[in-house]
């Protein structure tokens, strides 16, 4: 558990801190969440922040929207979890309806469709930074390097390329990576 002087103070600090993630987040929300929650607020530890986002990863659901109950819920209980939650969706809610207006107007203008293709560049540079910035923890690890790069590896594969479910592959390669840490893991 992180130390206390590096929690939400309150429910309205959970709520307008989950707000301001979310209306940071369009389209790449990991890295913004992963500055914010750990090397800004230091409400997790970079630790605990991937093992939240792991466990928020494999939760049905969005990944931003799981890990906001989980702290919420960690700090303040069903009340925690549910500011946090309403600080995720509310403003951006308004926003995204208001954007969705917008785009239905100009949906036909060039302009617009190349603004959004830049978007969707923007969006994958930013996942992709958050990857290689998560990536010195793996440090730790109990699994070999070349252990880890053949799960991705394999993964890459079964999914990208062969087309297989997500939620097979998850639990299979996921599995097995759980199963080989647990048998690393000093007694």
């Amino acid at each position: 558990m992180t130390p206390s002087s590096h929690r939400p103070q309150s429910l309205s600090d959970l709520f307008f801190s989950f707000t301001w993630l979310a209306l940071q987040g369009f389209g790449g929300v990991l890295a913004v969440v992963q500055r914010e929650l750990v090397e800004r607020k230091r409400w997790l530890s970079q630790e605990e922040f991937i093992e939240d986002w792991a466990v928020a990863q494999i939760m049905p659901g969005p990944n931003v929207v799981n890990l906001s109950l989980m702290i919420g819920g960690r700090y303040f209980g069903l009340p925690g979890a549910l500011a946090a939650l309403a600080g995720l969706l509310a403003l951006p809610l308004v926003l995204v309806l208001g954007l969705a207006l917008l785009h239905d107007r100009y949906a036909d203008n060039p302009q617009v469709a190349g603004t959004l293709r830049g978007m969707a560049a923007v969006s994958a540079g930013l996942i992709g930074a958050a990857g290689l910035k998560l990536a010195a923890a793996l440090k730790r690890s109990p699994l070999p390097m070349s252990w880890r790069v053949a799960i991705a590896a394999l993964g890459f594969v079964l999914v990208a390329l062969l087309k297989c479910p997500l939620i097979y592959v998850l639990l299979g390669l996921g599995g097995l990576g759980c199963i080989l840490a647990w048998r690393r893991l000093p007694a």
